[in-house]
């Protein structure tokens, strides 16, 4: 499948004037949905073409028998673990539903030697963290975070990763990332970077105008099911 004309997507989907927040209509900073009339052209169109990857990506997940569903990101690229220090410490994601599967990744790195951790929260207006998961086989070691996923406890160590694999809602072919719109990975990005940030996908997110701003985080490379974009 080739790239999705970004406009194209935007264009066909109508914006409400007055919604609650929701996962596909953000809270801003004061708890409100980013709807307001007032905010920057670029930004809403930004806000709708998430929306429509979103609906875009859940159908397509929906239509993969659950058997091919479960062959899917077994291992990565050999490419890609080329690059990846020795006894490095792996940051990866407790997927959502819809969202490209982490968990194969975080087992195969594992049984490599590598220490895995994940996102962590301690509310929802908190920065991210990342505190490890000490065994990816065991889900009873992770807890609900603030977002109805899942995260070490509290008590696990917290890490710093050396190699990202992030989710995203759509990417494009030179390592550009929209994410749910909260900031958190771009944030965490800037303060911490990592020697590899990469994203996780599906082919039909890939978007050929992906709109940028100045905050954004590229990625270091993109994996799909059928392709490797990069490392850039």
């Amino acid at each position: 499948m080739g790239a999705v004309p970004g406009s194209a997507l935007a264009g066909h989907i109508w914006f409400p004037p007055d919604v609650n927040a929701s996962e596909d209509f953000p809270a801003t900073a004061h708890g409100g949905p980013v709807t307001h009339p007032f905010a920057e052209p670029r930004v809403i169109d930004k806000q709708m073409l998430r929306t429509a990857l979103k609906q875009r990506r859940r159908e397509h997940v929906a239509a993969i028998p659950a058997m091919q569903l479960g062959l899917l990101f077994r291992r990565p690229p050999e490419a890609l673990v080329r690059l990846v220090p020795e006894g490095a410490t792996i940051g990866l994601y407790h997927e959502m539903p819809a969202e490209a599967p982490a968990g194969h990744y975080a087992r195969w790195f594992f049984e490599r030697g590598h220490r895995i951790a994940l996102p962590w929260f301690a509310d929802r207006a908190a920065p991210m963290a990342f505190r490890e998961w000490t065994n990816p086989y065991v889900e009873d070691l992770l807890e609900p975070d603030p977002f109805k996923a899942k995260q070490p406890a509290s008590d696990s160590a917290e890490l710093t990763p050396e190699v990202l694999f992030v989710p995203l809602v759509g990417f494009s072919d030179r390592g550009g990332r929209l994410g749910l719109g909260a900031g958190h990975y771009d944030r965490w990005l800037a303060a911490h970077p990592p020697r590899l940030a990469i994203g996780l996908a599906w082919d039909c997110q890939l978007v050929d105008d992906l709109p940028t701003e100045p905050h954004d985080h590229p990625l270091d490379a993109v994996i799909t099911p059928t392709r490797l974009y990069g490392p850039f």
